[in-house]
């Protein structure tokens, strides 16, 4: 998929949280209406084959509850994507990278092999399934996975074992760490944890920039990798440094430069460095540091203040706002207004931000922001994850459209925003704006409803003015999560915000809808005269 990431270490995000974020683009041409659910362990497959690649594997029969983001038209798969599980584990997946000619020639995707003729048949050859990939890596991960580092543990056996046929960047996140693993051809594998004090920008590109690999096949402090990935490395000859001291770049190594990179990709990573970093160097003009085009723009970086919720959902829904590459803006002119792919796009099908939070005990800790659709003309809202169902609002999403559901009102909202940005803007804004404040007020309210339950409940007496929480192993943690009255609280302020959006959203699609009807070319009133 042609989506973005953004991840925010817990020293550089607004509140100490972690914060991983993705919008799931669709392919070009392609609409995916996505649905929010939970998946409880009965539901969870005991048996696992995928739609595209037809693999199969047998899965653990303990998985955790978790939430996901899947398709509501499931013929292609469950295209789960992202979702927070009982333990508080968060997973985003995936956004699709590039790669070379000489990893793929070293380590070949994994692709399904059509049977040939009939079975029985003289010359029949039966199918080969071929790797795991985006459909299948949350269903088959996350419900069994207790910390962010298991997370890419998991991931990679099952990479090593079954293969994958693309390639791929997955984030994991608990509250003490973010980590973020790249697939190399169709076994290979590295991840590093995200440095605490910095974010990381990923525009469908393999990103990596730095790599120590005595660490990752060694004590695994901030990276890991594949078990052969130093003979995989000196094998083929993808080391590509000068120097036998400059620190290894996977970027170099496994990754493209190509022309399509520098039109797709890297401008992404630019404008979203240059909104969260505009001081610390020169972004525009003749003298810039690094230009939209360029193949060096860090993979991760210190903000120049803290992060909130607000800069992500910005920089996920950035068009090149006041340069002159904003296909909505002023500046420049149309060559330059349609010269690079904007990361709030048309077919966008969800964003999902995962905010796990150090400070709150640990059944209200995980929150999930979800906006659907188009991400210029569409709002980020909380839900709790930790709950045993979802708003129908945002869980019933048909294959057809109606604005009774989340997902298409937004859809209709930015299909008549689009071709009048400037006559509609307002409204949008003052739209975000007010369900960005209903979301954290009801997020605030329902943290103080929680904290009431100290008073029966003494395994909640863990907030204090500073904010310190007693840890908890990981088994504890999901034995804290399955509070049943804690549930009911979240839920009934998941409905709430579900009840309070639906007014907002329809009340903007009535504003927008008028706006637009009132500039059909064939109006006609007997004052024209």
């Amino acid at each position: 998929m042609a989506c973005t990431t953004i991840l925010v270490g817990k020293d550089a995000s607004y509140d100490g949280s972690t914060i991983i974020a993705r919008n799931e683009d669709s392919p070009n041409g392609e609409f995916n209406p996505k649905r929010f659910i939970v998946v409880k362990p009965d539901e969870q497959p005991r048996h696992y084959r995928s739609v595209l690649s037809h693999v199969e594997l047998d899965l653990p029969d303990d998985p955790l509850q978790y939430t996901a983001v899947p398709n509501a038209d499931t013929k292609m798969g469950i295209w789960g994507e992202a979702g927070v599980n009982e333990a508080n584990v968060a997973m985003s997946a995936t956004e699709t990278l590039t790669t070379n000619e000489r990893v793929l020639g070293a380590d070949p995707f994994v692709e399904r092999v059509p049977a040939k003729g009939r079975e029985g048949e003289d010359g029949y050859e039966p199918e080969i399934p071929g790797g795991i990939g985006e459909e299948d890596f949350l269903t088959i991960v996350l419900p069994y996975v207790k910390t962010a580092r298991e997370g890419v543990a998991r991931l990679g056996a099952l990479l090593e074992e079954y293969g994958t046929y693309e390639m791929n960047g997955v984030a994991f996140s608990d509250s003490e760490e973010i980590w973020w693993l790249e697939t190399v051809g169709g076994h290979h594998w590295i991840a590093k944890r995200v440095p605490d004090e910095a974010y990381v920008t990923m525009p469908n590109q393999l990103g990596i920039d730095e790599f120590d690999l005595e660490d990752a096949l060694g004590d695994q402090e901030d990276h890991m990798c594949s078990s052969d990935l130093a003979e995989f490395i000196e094998a083929n000859h993808l080391d590509l440094a000068v120097e036998s001291t400059t620190p290894f770049n996977p970027r170099d190594a496994f990754g493209s430069h190509s022309d399509s990179d520098h039109v797709y990709n890297t401008p992404r990573a630019w404008v979203m460095q240059r909104f969260l970093n505009p001081y610390d160097e020169v972004w525009d003009g003749d003298d810039a540091d690094h230009r939209p085009t360029s193949d060096d723009i860090p993979w991760a970086r210190q903000p120049e203040r803290k992060v909130t919720i607000e800069d992500v959902k910005y920089v996920l829904s950035s068009h090149y706002q006041g340069t002159p590459y904003d296909p909505y803006g002023q500046l420049g002119d149309e060559r330059t207004r349609h010269m690079f792919r904007p990361i709030g796009i048309n077919r966008q099908s969800q964003l999902s931000v995962m905010q796990i939070r150090p400070y709150r005990p640990q059944a209200s800790r995980a929150i999930q922001w979800l906006a659907y659709g188009s991400n210029p003309f569409n709002t980020l809202v909380p839900f709790f994850p930790n709950v045993d169902s979802t708003p129908k609002y945002l869980e019933d999403t048909t294959t057809r459209v109606t604005t009774e559901n989340f997902y298409w009102a937004n859809r209709v909202i930015a299909a008549l925003c689009d071709g009048a940005f400037r006559s509609t803007g307002n409204a949008v804004e003052r739209y975000q704006e007010k369900t960005g404040a209903m979301g954290h007020r009801l997020v605030a309210a329902t943290d103080e409803q929680v904290a009431r339950l100290d008073a029966v409940a003494p395994e909640f007496d863990a907030d204090n003015a500073d904010g310190d929480v007693d840890p908890m192993d990981p088994d504890e943690i999901v034995a804290a999560t399955r509070n049943a009255e804690v549930r009911e609280i979240l839920a009934a302020a998941n409905q709430t915000m579900a009840d309070q959006l639906k007014e907002e959203t329809e009340k903007l699609l009535d504003s927008v809808l008028y706006t637009r009807s009132m500039e059909m070319k064939n109006g006609f009133h007997m004052s024209d005269f």
